[in-house]
């Protein structure tokens, strides 16, 4: 009899538990930022594209894990004209967007939403180019995509083709950025029929492993795991970003288990981290670089003589020891040494105060007065820039220039740092996006950057420079675009549009249970592959 209740009692446990429904999982990332927004296509920051492009959308090709390398995504394969000028992308079918409590798609992803995609940045006329008033497509006029993509063809519901104005070796990696990232053409439809265009922004739908939840501004942003993903599913049921600024704040967490992983921890921790047993940390030479960008469109920094003046004032180095604290090493081009093409025969500026000072005087340059610009946010390429700015700030005053260090919220602060009529030096870097050197040279510093709507802060814009840059993309030889790259940034360091500041390392703090994490030389956080153990 006790037997035959044992039997009963076990039988009925385990169909207790057969029927129960496993515990959701749940992985908190104390992100370092607020995004600007949920559309990736107007924004640049990484941390915007951490949040809305990576977990929501997905492009027609990415990058595999870990790496630059092109494979494919919302298209299964793709085709090339021999001349270069066609690339024809066959798409994957039985793709599913998201849904929320006001849209439910009636049909998969297919060609409409690719060519909508694209052409609501190509052209000023497009219905929703300005759905948000003042918005810039950044990256896509910086990268000449205006005047490289003549055309998109709907072969068919699953077939589009591109038809470029002439060849363009960066292509496919190009549009593995976070721009390129695919929209839903029918929910844009509904957004404009209800008058509320804005939520293309605000409450996203996208293809990619996790579903837009909600967000809360300035505090946390939900996510769920996509169960109709067309990739391998997330092993996290539940993502959450616990929006922490402050990297002490977020090492504190980190540490009492309220977030599970943290990026750009502050440069004095790092050591302390290594040595916490209950914490893990990866860390890659970063594929970056920070700079103070003149507005070379505004006396006296439109006279490159000033401006390599000013370049010889700072001790590059000393901000490397204090800001970095060994994490980072100075930068003499506008490319980071761990990138093909970089010119490391190139000489930098010497430290020399005496000299820089005769120099501005030379120039007729006296009684300086200018504002420094201090990024409000930890960035991989700048852990402090306030501190960068007072160092800088020092370091001119020695020289006779005054310097007001000025700083406002983060997308403010990018949104006015492009205004043309900017005033002084903004401090600013660059992740590269794709592991090519138009990355950072075409989208930084070329004419077409310069551009409203570019990303060139320091509207400069040389044409020998521009001209080298073109003819560097349309071929397809290394070797030749080599060549091509080194001698662009001969001509940028001649004309000096930036003080080059650092190049940093990465470092990524985690809890020791944390598994399938991979760091990305772009600098992205992506949790698709991410899960914690018990």
């Amino acid at each position: 009899m006790k037997m035959l209740s044992r039997i009963l009692i076990a039988a009925s446990a385990l169909a207790m538990t057969t029927a129960m429904p496993a515990l959701a999982k749940t992985f908190v990332y104390c992100s370092e930022a607020s995004p600007e927004g949920f559309d990736p296509a107007p924004y640049t920051a990484g941390g915007t594209f951490d949040a809305s492009a990576h977990p929501i959308y997905n492009r027609l090709v990415e990058f595999k894990k870990g790496t630059t390398e092109v494979e494919p995504a919302l298209a299964e394969s793709w085709e090339v004209s021999p001349d270069g000028l066609e690339y024809t992308f066959k798409l994957r079918q039985g793709v599913k967007f998201h849904s929320n409590e006001k849209f439910t798609p009636s049909r998969d992803f297919n060609a409409d939403d690719v060519i909508f995609s694209y052409q609501r940045q190509a052209s000023a006329d497009h219905p929703w180019n300005q759905y948000i008033a003042g918005i810039t497509y950044e990256y896509y006029n910086s990268m000449e995509m205006p005047s490289l993509i003549k055309d998109i063809v709907k072969v068919d519901d699953y077939t589009v083709k591109f038809v470029l104005t002439r060849p363009e070796a960066p292509f496919l990696a190009n549009i593995a950025m976070p721009f390129a990232s695919i929209v839903s053409a029918e929910y844009a439809d509904m957004l404009d029929k209800a008058g509320t265009k804005e939520d293309l922004n605000n409450a996203p739908i996208g293809t990619g492993p996790f579903k837009f939840v909600a967000y809360q501004k300035d505090a946390v942003i939900r996510y769920a795991k996509n169960a109709d993903y067309w990739g391998p599913a997330p092993k996290i049921d539940d993502l959450v970003f616990a929006i922490t600024p402050d990297a002490a704040v977020r090492l504190q967490k980190l540490k009492a288990g309220e977030c599970q992983l943290m990026p750009y921890p502050a440069p004095a921790d790092i050591a302390a981290i290594k040595e916490d047993p209950n914490l893990k940390m990866d860390e890659q030479a970063g594929l970056n670089v920070g700079y103070l960008a003149y507005n070379t469109t505004q006396a006296p920094f439109d006279n490159p003589k000033v401006r390599k003046a000013l370049n010889m004032a700072l001790n590059k180095q000393a901000i490397i020891d204090a800001v970095f604290q060994g994490a980072g090493q100075v930068a003499k081009n506008p490319i980071p040494p761990t990138m093909w093409s970089y010119n490391d025969a190139i000489a930098d500026d010497v430290y020399d105060p005496v000299a820089a000072k005769a120099a501005l005087e030379a120039e007729g340059v006296k009684d300086l007065s200018m504002k420094i610009w201090a990024m409000p946010v930890q960035r991989p390429y700048m852990p402090n820039a306030k501190r960068a700015a007072e160092l800088m700030q020092e370091d001119f005053a020695k020289v006779g220039v005054k310097v007001e260090i000025v700083s406002y919220e983060w997308g403010e602060y990018l949104d006015k740092s492009m205004e043309p009529g900017r005033d002084g030096a903004v401090i600013l870097g660059w992740t590269g996006d794709n592991g090519d050197p138009d990355n950072f040279m075409g989208v930084l510093l070329s004419c077409a950057s310069a551009q409203p709507g570019g990303a060139n802060r320091a509207f400069w814009c040389n044409q020998e420079f521009s001209d080298i840059l073109s003819k560097a993309k349309q071929t397809s030889d290394v070797a030749e675009r080599t060549k091509l790259y080194e001698q662009a940034q001969v001509i940028f360091k001649d004309q000096a549009p930036w003080a080059t500041l650092d190049h940093s390392t990465q470092y990524v703090p985690m809890a020791k249970n944390v598994t399938g994490f991979v760091m990305s030389p772009l600098g992205d956080f992506t949790f698709d592959t991410v899960d914690v153990t018990e």
